[in-house]
């Protein structure tokens, strides 16, 4: 293969969406307030405490809040938005960015 198509191709590869890379929405997720949520499977431990059970697609995922936590009954929707976010939209509240959560430091 000529090296100029080498490199077009190698080019086309860079711009394909972060989407399309992203691994999966499991895992720690983290808020600029100090709020944390941890998704595994079809589980999720919630920003207040407690575990629920939602509506997992590798990309996505939905639940809904639980009694005794803020906004409780509300539906919350989360999309991967790359390897490192996910918008996370709570009823009909605007969306707000979270990031994958660093290493614990102990």
């Amino acid at each position: 293969m000529p090296r100029i198509a080498l490199a077009l191709l190698a080019c086309a590869a860079a711009l394909l969406p972060a989407e399309a890379r992203a691994d999966a929405i499991d895992g720690a997720w983290c808020h600029e307030k100090g709020r944390r949520m941890v998704i595994a499977g079809p589980s999720i431990l919630t920003p207040g405490g407690n575990r629920a059970e939602g509506d997992y697609g590798r990309h996505d995922f939905a639940y809904t809040v639980p009694a005794g936590e803020p906004g409780a009954g509300n539906r919350v929707r989360m999309v991967l938005m790359g390897e490192y976010r996910v918008r996370v939209q709570e009823g009909e509240a605007a969306a707000v960015v979270w990031e994958r959560c660093g290493p614990s430091v102990s």
